[in-house]
């Protein structure tokens, strides 16, 4: 189990590097879906089922699946490969470079047993249906209903700029 937690960590870090490095926005989202799909094995492999089955799921099963169908849909051209070219530069790295750093010390120390930063107990599929259902119920639906006017909008603002093209 061990040997797996490394091998899915180290393919998750190497989709994640393939993400960033990528200038196709669909072959990006293709590494995102696989670095996913990795985190959801490395929380099977630490004792979560539930929390891997959602991340298989609802992440890259649903989210980047909708993600896929509007990139596909917007049709982006090659003026777009270049902008994402240029905004790859040294010094847009340092901030995601920082955060990064940052999130990794608080793993760090989880793993190491820090008192006060242990993690957290482990949670069943009756206790989180019963919540995202229950008193979180509005939550719920208010993010279904911002991720469909997020599609809407771009399907307008993209549908806008290429009648101005023509």
């Amino acid at each position: 189990m061990t040997l797996l937690f490394y091998l899915a960590g180290a393919v998750a870090v190497i989709a994640t590097i393939g993400v960033i490095l990528q200038t196709n926005i669909v072959h990006a989202l293709l590494y995102l879906i696989l670095s996913l799909l990795a985190v959801a094995v490395i929380f099977y492999t630490l004792g979560a089922p539930l929390a891997a089955m959602l991340e298989a799921i609802v992440y890259a099963g649903a989210i980047m699946v909708l993600f896929l169908f509007v990139i596909m849909m917007l049709n982006l051209g090659q003026n777009t490969r270049e902008q994402e070219r240029d905004w790859l530069r040294a010094g847009g790295w340092l901030p995601p470079a920082f955060l990064a750093g940052v999130l990794l010390a608080q793993l760090l120390l989880v793993m190491s047993g820090v008192e006060g930063m242990s993690a957290a107990e482990q949670v069943g599929v009756m206790a989180v249906g019963t919540r995202l259902f229950g008193p979180y119920v509005l939550a719920v639906e208010l993010a279904s209903i911002l991720l469909l006017a997020g599609l809407v909008s771009a399907y307008h603002l993209a549908r806008q700029i290429r009648a101005e093209d023509e």
